[in-house]
């Protein structure tokens, strides 16, 4: 399974405002400029997560957007969930309410794999919030620091 540049592009701008958490709105500019991606395209991201109530948005001169939650309370799984849709390898395993999508589902092994993958991504991506990304990212600074002072 992949993820589309949707997903992943969200996940990095939700990661530039949990760096800036607490510091007031952000221009799309910046966080385009920060991490490389398209402004235009970043824009619709910005928009759907705006919708869901992940991000917040402020008009004006010193506007932008900002989370709308703190790091700590928005997992990858939902950042993911609201740009790619629900997460399933197969669209049997959506929801309990597809079993109608196949005359075989109750008896379909191979639905029942498609079911832990679903479950194991689903795991991973719940389990991850931005504020433990800030964490890792600064571990990975640190380390980058630390492996610079060993040459």
């Amino acid at each position: 399974m992949r993820f589309s540049t949707r997903g992943r592009y969200g996940v990095k701008a939700m990661f530039v405002l949990a760096q800036h958490y607490g510091q007031g709105p952000l221009p799309l500019n910046q966080i385009a400029e920060d991490q490389g991606l398209s402004e235009a395209y970043l824009e619709q991201l910005v928009g759907e997560l705006r919708k869901s109530g992940l991000v917040k948005s402020v008009r004006g001169a010193q506007g932008g957007y900002l989370l709308g939650k703190s790091p700590g309370k928005i997992t990858v799984g939902d950042v993911i969930r609201v740009l790619e849709g629900p997460i399933a390898p197969a669209d049997c395993v959506i929801d309990d309410d597809t079993l109608d999508l196949c005359d075989q589902a109750g008896q379909c092994v191979t639905r029942l794999i498609w079911k832990r993958v679903r479950d194991s991504i689903t795991h991973v991506l719940e389990g991850i919030t931005l504020a433990d990304m800030l964490v890792e990212a600064n571990e990975l600074h640190d380390g980058e620091q630390q492996s610079q002072l060993k040459f």
